[in-house]
């Protein structure tokens, strides 16, 4: 099943109230027994809990499986416009579409109560400076894109003008949906990854080609080591010997892996593992190489 908004098609659905969020919106169960959140112009007006959904006001239906999310939602849609939620739906199609971002589902709720917050800062006339921006810009360009998409669709719908600040605000929640992490997480990856390539350069007193292939290997492979470590899928220990091979062969490029591996360990809390120190020493040398060539 996927899952987001879809309208209603007029199908005669047996779709039972749960309970009424105010007179829009409904929570309610659909003939499969799949919870949705149901919206239609005065269709929570005089309803209850056990009645049948009026099907000439049902106009859309929000379908999301976790159950967690599903009762955040709710919350969130009490002293919330339903369009922010439309909104956010349409950015996170335009995510997955265009962006192909493999999202948790808890970005329905925590990109609608940022629009929400957002637009309220607005109306006070509060403006935030975004002090991570430019590595948010450099490292995650695909989530930055969305954030810029979001800020565009905020202006064209509801003449909100917002810098790109925002736009990188609205690129960390998508890392956040990612990674399965928290936004506080989230804003540390870009600055863990300056730190990383900055211990690189100067335990290997390397100039990075940032255009190059290897680099843009380099740096989506300390993404995704990070990803691992907080959704705790490290890599196990089963390429020992392989490991040991390139510890013999590669001496500079091994100690410059311990350095990098001691300060995520040190940020992170998680130990790493001797084969995801192998694939740090493996990426190192590859740059290294880029930068050999163009020396």
């Amino acid at each position: 099943m996927e899952f987001g908004f879809f309208y209603h098609t007029g199908e005669n659905e047996q779709v039972t109230i749960e309970k009424v969020i105010n007179n829009n919106i409904v929570s309610a169960v659909d003939d499969t027994g799949t919870e949705i959140v149901a919206m239609g112009r005065g269709l929570g007006f005089g309803a209850k809990p056990g009645d049948r959904i009026n099907e000439k006001k049902l106009e859309k239906v929000f379908y999301i499986q976790n159950r967690t999310v599903v009762e955040q939602l709710k919350e969130l849609l009490v002293n919330m416009p339903v369009e922010y939620l439309e909104m956010t739906n349409d950015i996170v199609n335009f995510a997955q579409s265009e962006m192909k971002l493999q999202l948790n589902q808890s970005i329905y709720v925590t990109l609608s109560d940022h629009i929400n917050f957002a637009i309220a800062r607005h109306k006070e006339g509060i403006s935030l400076e975004n002090a991570i921006l430019w590595e948010i810009k450099r490292f995650y360009k695909q989530e930055f894109r969305v954030g810029e998409y979001a800020v565009q669709v905020l202006k064209e719908r509801l003449g909100v003008h917002f810098t790109e600040d925002e736009a990188g605000f609205i690129a960390l929640h998508f890392v956040n949906a990612e990674y399965g992490t928290n936004i506080s997480d989230a804003a540390n990856f870009p600055q863990m990854l300056t730190d990383i390539l900055d211990i690189v350069k100067r335990e290997m007193q390397v100039a990075f080609d940032e255009e190059s292939l290897h680099y843009e290997r380099f740096v989506t492979h300390i993404k995704f080591l990070i990803q691992r470590i907080y959704r705790k899928e490290v890599l196990q220990d089963e390429e020992a010997e392989m490991a040991q091979m390139f510890r013999r062969k590669y001496p500079r490029e091994y100690d410059c892996s311990l350095k990098v591996a001691s300060y995520i360990e040190q940020v992170t809390g998680s130990e790493i593992s001797e084969e995801e120190r192998m694939y740090l020493l493996i990426h190192i040398r590859r740059v290294l190489m880029d930068e050999s060539r163009n020396s």
